[in-house]
């Protein structure tokens, strides 16, 4: 049983329209022939297995098919059948190898042999690679023939170094460059070859058998034959592709871009470890780092990059890529790469590459320790990416929510009220308390709106105001989870435990200006949790990835939902002394008070009485919780209710808890 041939000779092209990636050289071609304008001298230059010989024996078929002129061979005649795949050849096509017969007695044969006519065709077509190789006194000896050669006699030369051919052969021939096949072009070839052969291969192993060929039709093809030799049952695999071929497999290269990504350096320096240990090249390995940089740095900067086929890689590889450069800044990325590609140089001829390698990832992780403009520019891009989460403007300013726009007072106004809170129909109110008096130099200008009805659409749309960072700008629950994995990764360089109950255990629930709220799947990993310090280790990690202290507190919330909306803050102790203030309180700080006033406001002076019904308060503060705006008091103030100033508290402390609570704590009876 005889064996098959190779895969690139069993698929050579046979026509012009069966080449591929050179529509630039053999749409001129075509024309040329079916217009009967043939040159009597050719140059085909370009990269190795790009089609230049084959380019030349379609060239030299079709001008002897007996058809002719034509633009394709009409694969019937003699001449065609001849020339054709798996044919014995011509004896008046020659083809010269100028690499063995490049020296002047060569062509001083030629020359002798040229000027008989053809035996059977048309033409006498002398096809000679590797034109470079030929001598200048060989070419000087051809230099006569090729500039009057005979009309039966035509010269095709290819050649890879188009400058090592004389000016003066080369200025009387027809110059086409071949060029490298596109890996897109050449993927959906390897398929088609794959399907013709019966073979299945996965897609993540097409983008390899490409790049080991490197753009050239012949060297991928027999790539891609050795692939097919050693496939099992499953066909050509991944596993199969990367270890035959050397290549560094993706698992490792994510897990060392995730440690550059946090800063890891105990899983960098392993992922190193693992490299020599299971035997596989340094440089390679480095060489297989930087394209992958390369790639984070292209989809950076245009994410779509992947689905416009701008880098070459598997589908399922694209949104790991994606959520890597997330991870990166421009500038760390480019940095990398630089520090990559420049010991990339230096590993070759080097005796201890592993050193090198290890060096090159001690400069990536220390951006802090390179005073370079490089990492200067990578600091920067760090802090600028935690400014653009954390907010804009540092300049400290008090928050205060805008009213409803849709919430105007009623025209016909009458005398000033304070504002109360929607009650329920059911209960009886109780009398009122008394409260100490208080300063009011410090508070803001009373907000009064007119004694209206109470609106039940208006009462039953919570609003609830946004969290501020001590800088003054907003820092929402979006955000914080934004930043969450690199705070969670910061953890573990401090303590791993910390970094399971994270990655297991907890999720954020809950953010404000002060707290930071965890919510657990169980009483017993939030006890773990909190019993051990795990908290505080939380808190600095949170101040070197965000630059916000915040206070860590946990929960028991088996139901948290990672895109709900952030859940009011833990409660915090009641303060000793005077009573608390009611909600009619907390909603009239929530209003636009006028600065550079110090009479104290309407909501400070009288108290909305409490229920003489204990069951019905859960009704009143849930109610008294939905207010949005004054508007919707159903009364004013009563002449029994004492000034609020007995709280004990300043203006702005109320306004401070006006603004960051979400819960109204109890108000115990006097």
């Amino acid at each position: 049983m005889e064996s098959p041939l190779a895969l690139y000779r069993r698929y050579r092209p046979e026509t012009f329209a069966e080449v591929i990636g050179q529509d630039h050289v053999t749409e001129p071609l075509r024309a040329a022939l079916a217009g009967n304008r043939v040159n009597h001298a050719y140059l085909f230059s370009g990269p190795r297995g790009c089609g230049k010989t084959t380019s030349a024996r379609i060239l030299a078929r079709t001008l002897n098919c007996e058809k002719a002129p034509v633009a394709d061979p009409c694969g019937v005649c003699d001449s065609c059948l001849d020339l054709g795949r798996g044919g014995p050849g011509s004896i008046d096509v020659i083809e010269i190898d100028a690499a063995s017969h490049g020296g002047v007695d060569d062509a001083r044969d030629l020359r002798e042999k040229a000027f008989f006519a053809p035996v059977k065709s048309r033409f006498k077509v002398y096809i000679i690679d590797e034109a470079h190789m030929v001598s200048t006194q060989g070419f000087n000896a051809l230099l006569k023939l090729v500039e009057e050669p005979p009309p039966h006699l035509r010269f095709i030369f290819a050649t890879t170094e188009p400058e090592k051919v004389i000016p003066t052969i080369r200025s009387r021939t027809h110059h086409y460059p071949f060029r490298l096949i596109p890996p897109r072009l050449l993927t959906a070839y390897l398929s088609e070859l794959c399907e013709k052969e019966q073979v299945t291969i996965e897609p993540a192993a097409l983008p390899l058998v490409v790049r080991a060929g490197g753009g050239s039709a012949r060297d991928t093809l027999s790539v891609l034959d050795q692939l097919m030799g050693g496939a099992g049952p499953e066909g050509i695999t991944y596993a199969l592709a990367s270890g035959l071929l050397g290549y560094t497999p993706d698992t490792l290269l994510d897990e060392v871009v995730d440690a550059f990504a946090a800063g890891d350096g105990a899983a960098v320096f392993g992922v190193v470890d693992k490299v020599i240990e299971t035997g596989q090249d340094p440089r390679r390995f480095t060489e297989d780092l930087l394209r992958r940089l390369r790639d984070l740095v292209i989809v950076s900067a245009v994410p779509d990059a992947p689905a416009t086929g701008l880098i070459d890689i598997a589908e399922d590889a694209a949104e790991r890529l994606v959520g890597q450069a997330a991870r990166f800044g421009p500038a760390d990325l480019s940095r990398a790469a630089d520090l990559v590609a420049t010991g990339l140089t230096e590993m070759r001829g080097a005796t201890a590459p592993r050193l090198l390698l290890e060096l090159i990832c001690a400069r990536v992780l220390l951006p802090g320790a390179d005073h370079s403009t490089e990492g200067v520019m990578a600091r920067l891009d760090r802090l600028e990416r935690r400014m653009t989460i954390t907010g804009g403007d540092p300049s400290p300013a008090p928050s205060v929510p805008a009213e409803p726009a849709s919430v105007k007072p009623t025209p016909h106004a009458v005398e000033p009220t304070v504002v109360e809170p929607v009650r329920p129909p059911t209960p009886e109110p109780g009398p009122a308390r008394e409260s100490p008096a208080r300063p009011t130099a410090e508070t803001p200008e009373t907000f009064e709106t007119p004694e209206t009805p109470a609106s039940p659409q208006l009462a039953a749309e919570p609003t609830s105001a946004p969290a501020t960072t001590s800088s003054g700008s907003t820092l929402t629950l979006v955000d914080v989870r934004r930043l969450w994995p690199d705070i969670v990764e910061a953890t573990k360089q401090r303590r791993r435990l910390t970094w399971i109950y994270l990655t297991q255990q907890a999720q954020v629930v809950g953010v404000d200006d002060q707290t930071l709220t965890l919510g657990f799947a169980n009483a017993g990993a939030r006890d773990s949790f909190d019993n051990g310090g795990s908290g505080e280790i939380v808190r600095q990690a949170a101040i070197d990835v965000v630059g916000h202290d915040w206070r860590v507190e946990t929960i028991v919330d088996p139901g948290a939902d990672p895109e709900a909306a952030p859940p009011p803050p833990a409660r915090s102790p009641e303060p000793a002394g005077p009573p608390a203030r009611t909600a009619g309180d907390q909603l009239g700080s929530a209003s636009s008070p006028e600065p550079g006033t110090a009479e104290a406001p309407g909501w400070a002076r009288a108290e909305p009485a409490r229920s003489a019904d204990p069951e019905a308060e859960p009704t009143e503060r849930t109610q008294q919780t939905e207010r949005t705006d004054p508007a919707d008091a159903d009364g004013g103030a009563r002449p029994d209710d004492s000034d609020a100033e007995s709280s004990g508290l300043d203006g702005a402390q109320l306004l401070q808890e006006a603004l960051g609570a979400q819960v109204i704590d109890e108000i115990p009876h006097q």
